[in-house]
């Protein structure tokens, strides 16, 4: 069957405690991308709570929907399928995306695509960058995940490289607990004012295995230095506690990104998640890569953090690929990259 010139995906997603809905056309063009965030809400808890994260997903997700429609300027009659995140996340969060996914296929008779969120974050570099096509690397960084990844082809990866324990973006948020939540974009922020060389912490290396990352020392490192601070009564100096913590994190994605896609010869390097708008890490990314020839992809913050436009850019290129999910779609919070 010979596809339609154009393809309208709307793509939902609700992995954590963003509701988000957005129609794109081809897997590059963003018709519409609407998100109600949460954060003042968990806020008062510092952290995600699932339950009212789940709870804030049912009240919002027609809504949010319907925006996204308006906004495009189009109707469920016209979406030529729904590209629904379901996993990883938070099984409640997730759960209330995929049935209102399920429910809007069925009642319209619309195919349905279910959506991998790392996958999703991958995807959010096709939407700024016409001219990215794989093979490529690309580094997704965010508060659940550090992956480095080769992007064989659309839909098809090969991980090289993982956290062993915390996600990058888990350790710059238990780090930021000292000055606010959310995390990481205060920490950027007051690095900026800050000596990035004032403090030294640790840079682990995973024994076996060079492109795969820890940050529970590093920032258990941290941790210890504000504890014996306070415990000495001594005053910390925040912009260089933060710009020293990053410095740190960053040294180690650059690193090893870069380093990864010379060793498996690559000539692209790519960069998702919400750490991926950190100003540092785009910094020194861009700059490693241009001293190592490198062509080097970022998507604009807006795209780096949780949205329902990367899962239509997945969504599309799974569907004409062929993936479609039938009504026994489940959440599945522990989604491995790479499943189905």
């Amino acid at each position: 069957m010979e596809e339609k010139k154009d393809v309208l995906i709307l793509g939902i997603e609700s992995s954590c405690d963003e509701t988000a809905a957005a129609v794109v056309r081809n897997g590059r063009e963003v018709r519409s991308n609407i998100i109600s965030s949460q954060i003042d809400l968990h806020k008062l808890y510092g952290g995600v709570v699932p339950e009212i994260a789940s709870r804030k997903h049912i009240e919002k997700i027609n809504q949010v929907i319907k925006e996204a429609l308006s906004e495009a300027g189009t109707t469920l009659d016209e979406i030529d399928a729904i590209g629904v995140t379901y996993g990883p996340g938070l099984v409640g969060a997730l759960l209330v995306g995929v049935a209102e996914a399920k429910a809007i296929a069925w009642a319209k008779d619309i195919p349905l695509v279910g959506v991998h969120h790392i996958e999703g974050h991958i995807s959010a570099n096709y939407i700024e960058h016409p001219d990215l096509e794989p093979p490529f690397v690309c580094l997704v960084a965010s508060g659940g995940h550090t992956h480095l990844v080769i992007v064989k082809d659309y839909g098809e990866f090969e991980i090289i490289g993982r956290t062993m324990d915390d996600a990058a973006g888990e350790a710059f948020d238990k780090v930021a607990r000292a000055v606010g939540y959310p995390g990481g974009p205060k920490v950027d922020k007051a690095a900026k004012e800050g000596n990035p060389h004032a403090m030294e912490f640790p840079r682990a290396k995973v024994g076996g295995s060079q492109y795969d990352f820890s940050f529970s020392g590093m920032k258990s490192a941290v941790l210890n230095y504000i504890n014996q601070a306070e415990m000495k009564g001594e005053t910390i100096c925040v912009p260089d506690l933060c710009a020293s913590f990053q410095n740190a994190v960053v040294d180690v994605l650059v690193s090893r990104a870069v380093a990864a896609t010379k060793e498996f010869g690559y000539k692209k390097l790519a960069i998702a998640g919400g750490v991926a708008s950190n100003s540092a890490l785009r910094a020194g990314m861009k700059a490693a890569c241009e001293k190592a020839g490198i062509e080097f992809y970022y998507p604009s913050p807006i795209f780096c953090t949780d949205n329902a436009a990367m899962i239509g850019a997945a969504g599309y290129y799974e569907y004409i690929n062929g993936v479609r999910a039938g009504w026994d779609l489940n959440a599945v919070p522990n989604l491995k990259l790479g499943e189905r």
